[in-house]
């Protein structure tokens, strides 16, 4: 029957767990991008670190300047660094640019979801797909030139006569008052 696999963890966690200004800014990212659990930013972070990692090491060694050309070239597929990007261009990658470059965070930003959330739910639920074909995994890392192609799957009414959410319905208010005043 073989091995059995092992299962390795995708993230590393910070040294500090409990420093409070740390756990106000990972809670801010996490609302900001409409992350499940802390272990999503985790990951995007370890994968940041990672890759500033090799990138130091291609930088100290010069060993393989292949290598380094290889990173830039994945980076640059998923448009996380330009294509004519350099080694040093690596040193400044972020979490964010990691996240935006997340299914769910595309799929807010092509507006085909009113909120992060809304689109964590349609991808989780079957209604996104790239290029015909169903992705389930808000954390899939969307191509540069994938982007072009998501769309719904199958048919879906987001309820467009529902009335927006707080914050917009005031606005609605205020015009509506402006436009009265007017007439």
């Amino acid at each position: 029957m073989g091995d059995p696999k092992r299962i390795r963890k995708k993230y590393d966690r910070s040294k500090i767990m409990w420093d409070s200004g740390r756990i106000e800014r990972e809670h801010d990212i996490k609302e900001k991008y409409g992350l499940r659990n802390l272990r999503e930013l985790w990951t995007a972070a370890t994968e940041v670190s990672r890759i500033k990692r090799n990138a130091r090491e291609v930088l100290s060694t010069r060993v393989k300047e292949s290598v380094g050309k290889e990173m830039i070239e994945r980076l640059a597929r998923y448009s996380i660094v330009g294509k004519d990007a350099k080694i040093d261009d690596l040193l400044e990658v972020t979490t964010e640019s990691i996240l935006n470059r997340r299914l769910q965070s595309v799929v807010f930003r092509n507006g085909l979801a009113k909120t992060q959330k809304q689109a964590r739910q349609l991808i989780t639920h079957g209604f996104i797909s790239i290029n015909g074909r169903k992705v389930k995994s808000p954390g899939y890392l969307v191509k540069a030139s994938e982007e072009t192609m998501i769309g719904y799957y199958k048919p879906i009414d987001l309820n467009p006569e529902q009335p927006a959410p707080a914050a917009k319905v005031d606005e609605v208010k205020v015009e509506a008052a402006q436009q009265t005043k007017e007439e």
